[in-house]
C-alpha cells in the first residue's frame, strides 16, 4: 500500500508558522482528510518536504459545532464556529499572539455560508475582509476534489485534486494536492478547506 509519505521526517519543522502562512511562490501541499490521533476526525496537512503543517483533530464525533486548527506545534490558528441561528453557515476566529499569550479576536475573520442548492457547482460563497471567494466542487470520479475562488476575477487562488505517487499511482479519494497560488494565506486556505470538510461531512 502507498503511503502518503512513505519517508515521513519528524512532525515539527525548521520553518516557523509565519513562513508558511505566506509564501511570494506557489506551494504545493498534501491534504489528507485524515487525523493523526486515533479514533479521531480530522485532516493532516503536509508541505512538499513531508513536514506536518496544519491539522484538525475532531476527536470523537463528525460535524462538531465548533473546531479548531492547529499549526504543526499544536498552536491554534483559527476557531471555526457554526452559527446556531443561520441555515448552513459558519464564522472563523482568527488566534493571535499578544506578548506571551495568544487571544482569539472578537471580530470574524471570515463567514462562509453553504449554498443550499445541491445540484450547483458552487458549494459555498466566503466572505473574508474586503475579499469575496467560493469554493467550487470540481467532479473528478469519486474525489472530493474542489477549488476556492476569487469570485471578483475570476482567480483560481486554491485547488485540490485527488493525489498521484512519483511512480503514478493514485492514492486513496481522501488524499489531495493542494496547490497554493503565489500570495496566498495559507492559514486562511486551510481554515476554509475546514469548514468544506464539514460541510462534506468529513470532519
Amino acid at each position: 500500500m502507498t503511503k502518503v509519505y512513505p519517508n515521513q521526517v519528524s512532525t515539527t519543522s525548521s520553518q516557523s508558522h509565519h513562513q508558511h502562512c505566506l509564501s511570494s511562490k506557489r506551494e504545493t501541499y498534501t491534504l489528507w482528510m485524515k487525523s493523526l490521533v486515533l479514533h479521531s476526525n480530522g485532516c493532516t496537512v503536509y508541505d512538499s518536504n513531508g513536514h506536518i503543517v496544519y491539522r484538525v483533530d475532531n476527536y470523537d464525533r463528525k460535524g462538531r459545532r465548533e473546531v479548531n486548527l492547529m499549526d504543526q506545534q499544536g498552536n491554534l490558528v483559527c476557531t471555526i464556529k457554526k452559527k446556531l441561528l443561520a441555515l448552513g453557515s459558519w464564522e472563523g476566529h482568527k488566534y493571535c499572539s499578544k506578548s506571551n499569550s495568544r487571544s482569539q479576536e472578537q471580530q470574524p475573520w471570515f463567514e462562509v455560508k453553504k449554498c443550499l442548492t445541491l445540484t450547483g457547482k458552487i458549494a459555498c460563497e466566503i466572505k473574508a475582509g474586503s475579499k469575496n471567494l467560493c469554493i467550487e466542487r470540481m467532479s473528478i470520479g469519486k474525489s472530493i476534489a474542489f477549488r476556492i475562488v476569487n469570485k471578483l476575477d475570476g482567480k483560481i487562488i486554491a485547488e485540490a485534486k485527488q493525489k498521484q505517487s512519483s511512480s503514478g499511482v493514485v492514492l486513496s479519494n481522501d488524499v489531495l494536492t493542494l496547490d497554493l497560488a503565489a500570495g496566498t494565506d495559507h492559514s486562511l486556505i486551510m481554515a476554509l478547506i475546514t469548514v468544506y470538510g464539514l460541510i462534506c461531512g468529513l470532519m
